[in-house]
């Protein structure tokens, strides 16, 4: 199938948008009106002039086969990937048919194309530095790797003496301390280059005064934060699988090691978080063939949109990889066989009985887990007094929906997609409740994006 075949729907391409002003700026670019020689080739290019305030029209094209989801190039002056115009070209290219028909591209597309091709071609050829063949002194490397190991040592000793003062102390002693020792704690973990560390440590700063059952909900998370410490000061002790969830709740780096699975992978939810330093973008995909689901992350800069982004709803003929780790969903994207394409399938659900039971099988291998990715069948979202839960349809059964999905404009999507009918519902399971991502309504095959 040539990338001329494949067209996506309107909410795939708002799907892209780095924010709801992009979305709402390029849906209103997304008629025929501003544009003029828009075109799109074979080799998945679409491109066109969109008129603005001056007096040259702005160039816009995307790189619709890229591997990594959509590239975007525009000569307007914005920072954001896409930006309103591109956003909007690809709205045109997927409405109406005949406004973005087939041609051969102009030379400003041609030049831009043949860059990206090259630098793919570079990287290809070029050894990672994680791989074995890309490491100039692996003997510099191992000790590079030794000292890490040595600071990180020092940063959980030191945390555990935190953590036991806290408990001599009492727990109303963290209420009053108030969240500066957190952070400063949280500092002397990076210092100690044990970045999951300093993040699990934020979090316990933000349980005192957090509402009823603060020092239950505090005592716990020190616990679980106790249980990774010993876990890395004696993880020559653990089988392979669990110290290498040690590892990466610690937040030393790893390497998509496994071997390359081919699939049709359908792109099931992509949803971004951000803090004052980073961006993190979380993308679930599912095998249709190997009926695995991964999770691919990619990270931008604060303030800025991750370059990685696929459209949810289609499928991608690729490769993926997974990282170490008993039970890890984390995989890297490989190589690409094809542009993605429309979706018929559909994961296959289970009841929510048998989705928190896979939550509880998934904590033995990784205690420190707080979701796994579920798809629940026949499910119909229910008030449950000032809450909502998912309901199974033919069972005695229901999950709650966590307090951050109730805050989110996916759940009265998700209401209205029920409209009181069962449906199904991938999203994701674990402690504080269920948190949609997608639905799918009976008789339809389109997934809606909740998140």
């Amino acid at each position: 199938m040539t990338q001329q075949g494949v067209r996506w729907s309107a909410d795939q391409v708002l799907a892209l948008a780095p924010d709801a002003a992009s979305r709402k700026a390029g849906s209103k670019l997304g008629a025929a009106g501003p544009w003029s020689e828009a075109g799109s080739s074979d080799e998945g290019a679409v491109w066109g002039l969109c008129k603005g305030s001056g007096s040259k029209p702005y160039q816009t094209v995307v790189d619709l086969a890229d591997a990594a989801g959509p590239a975007y190039k525009c000569s307007c002056p914005s920072r954001k990937f896409p930006c309103k115009h591109a956003l909007g070209l690809l709205l045109l290219w997927a409405g109406e048919d005949g406004a973005v028909p087939p041609g051969e591209a102009p030379d400003w597309v041609e030049q831009w194309m043949a860059r990206r091709r090259q630098r793919a071609e570079q990287k290809r050829s070029t050894p990672s530095a994680d791989s074995p063949s890309g490491s100039g002194d692996p003997e510099a490397a191992r000790r590079r790797a030794e000292r890490r190991a040595e600071r990180v040592t020092a940063g959980a000793s030191e945390l555990e003496q935190r953590l036991a003062d806290l408990l001599r102390g009492g727990l109303a002693g963290a209420e009053q301390a108030g969240y500066g020792l957190w952070e400063e704690t949280a500092a002397r973990m990076v210092d100690a280059q044990a970045p999951g560390l300093a993040a699990r440590v934020r979090e316990l700063g933000a349980i005192p005064s957090s509402g009823p059952g603060w020092p239950v909900r505090l005592l716990e998370e020190c616990a679980l934060l106790h249980l990774l410490d010993q876990g890395w000061l004696h993880r020559d002790q653990l089988p392979d699988d669990l110290a290498a969830a040690v590892r990466t709740r610690i937040g030393l780096p790893g390497t998509a090691d496994g071997p390359p699975l081919r699939d049709r992978w359908l792109v099931l939810a992509q949803y971004d978080t951000a803090d004052a330093r980073l961006t993190t973008r979380r993308i679930w995909l599912y095998g249709t063939d190997s009926d695995r689901t991964a999770l691919l992350l990619s990270y931008g800069a604060a303030g800025r949109a991750p370059e990685l982004a696929l459209p949810v709803g289609l499928t991608l003929d690729a490769e993926v990889s997974a990282y170490p780790g008993a039970g890890q969903q984390r995989a890297a994207l490989g190589e690409q066989f094809a542009p993605p394409a429309p979706a018929t399938a559909r994961p296959p659900g289970v009841t929510t009985a048998e989705a928190a039971a896979r939550y509880g099988e998934a904590l033995r291998d990784d205690p420190w887990l707080d979701s796994v990715p579920v798809t629940l069948d026949r499910v119909i979202p229910t008030p449950d007094g000032d809450s909502w839960q998912l309901a199974d349809a033919d069972e005695d059964g229901a999950l709650p929906l966590t307090p951050s999905a109730r805050s989110r404009p996916g759940l009265w999507r998700l209401v209205a997609l029920s409209g009181g009918a069962p449906v199904k519902v991938f999203g994701e399971c674990g402690h504080r409740g269920f948190t949609p991502l997608a639905a799918w309504a009976e008789g339809a095959g389109e997934a809606v994006q909740l998140c």
